[in-house]
């Protein structure tokens, strides 16, 4: 009884000192998540980086369109629109007053004017004198030009300062072009007419500047205060348009 005893307790010892054994690593080694830092995910979970709100923000496209590449204006329009920045920093009231005028390269005081104004002062940095030009053209051919002023002669003073009469002008000299409303047939240095209403025309001259959304080329003129440069080449019936550079005279025969 005695021996059997002792084998009982003997075999349940070993019987304890297995389990230990076994039980011993399993409690001593980490888990997963421990040895990674990373909770695994349940296999029926549809998860995805396009899932997180926020992750990434969104952002407003700002990449602006490249300039658009347009050609350097030859010399000569280049001094008709650089004349007509130089008046809108100079003009800046409009005064349709007759006024006694010298001959030829006469004009008003340079503060004020009319829009006839803008193109004659613009055209004189290339020496080409309008006063003279219509003036001479009106003594051979008066008959050509607009009777509205009840003018028995031309007028040397007021001649070139009236749209009409330019219009008439520059149609004579072969120098006009198709009206469309296409804004790329209006190139930098062209001059362009425009029927107001019944009884009033307006001029102006086509810049290289464009308007804000790059449709249409802006427009120097005067139209009320004083020359400015706008975009207005639509916002009038057109009724002329005129592309002239002859050759120009000497500064010496302007005098």
């Amino acid at each position: 009884m005695r021996r059997f005893t002792v084998l009982s307790e003997l075999f349940f010892m070993l019987l304890f000192a297995g389990a230990a054994w076994w039980i011993y690593p399993h409690i001593q080694q980490p888990s997963e998540t421990e040895l990674t830092g990373i909770e695994k995910t349940p296999q029926d979970t549809n998860f995805s980086i396009l899932d997180l709100p926020g992750l990434l923000p969104e952002f407003r496209d700002f990449i602006t369109p490249p300039p658009r590449l347009r050609p350097v204006p030859p010399e000569h329009v280049a001094d008709v629109i650089n004349s007509v920045y130089q008046q809108s920093e100079i003009t800046h009231t409009y005064d349709p007053a007759y006024v006694k005028l010298a001959y030829p390269g006469g004009d008003v005081d340079p503060e004020v004017g009319v829009c006839t104004d803008v193109v004659v002062r613009a055209f004189r940095e290339k020496n080409i004198d309008l006063q003279r030009t219509v003036h001479e053209d009106m003594r051979r051919n008066f008959r050509k030009y607009p009777k509205k002023w009840g003018l028995r002669k031309p007028d040397k003073n007021i001649d070139h300062r009236r749209v009409p009469n330019l219009m008439t002008f520059f149609k004579r000299q072969g120098v006009s072009l198709s009206i469309s409303d296409n804004s790329n047939d209006y190139l930098p240095g062209d001059v362009v007419a425009w029927q107001l209403n019944e009884k009033q025309n307006h001029i102006g001259i086509v810049m290289k500047a464009r308007s804000h959304d790059g449709e249409r080329p802006l427009i120097g003129h005067n139209i009320n205060s004083g020359t400015k440069i706008q975009d207005v080449l639509f916002d009038w019936e057109i009724v002329g348009h005129y592309r002239y550079f002859p050759e120009p005279v000497t500064k010496t025969a302007m005098q």
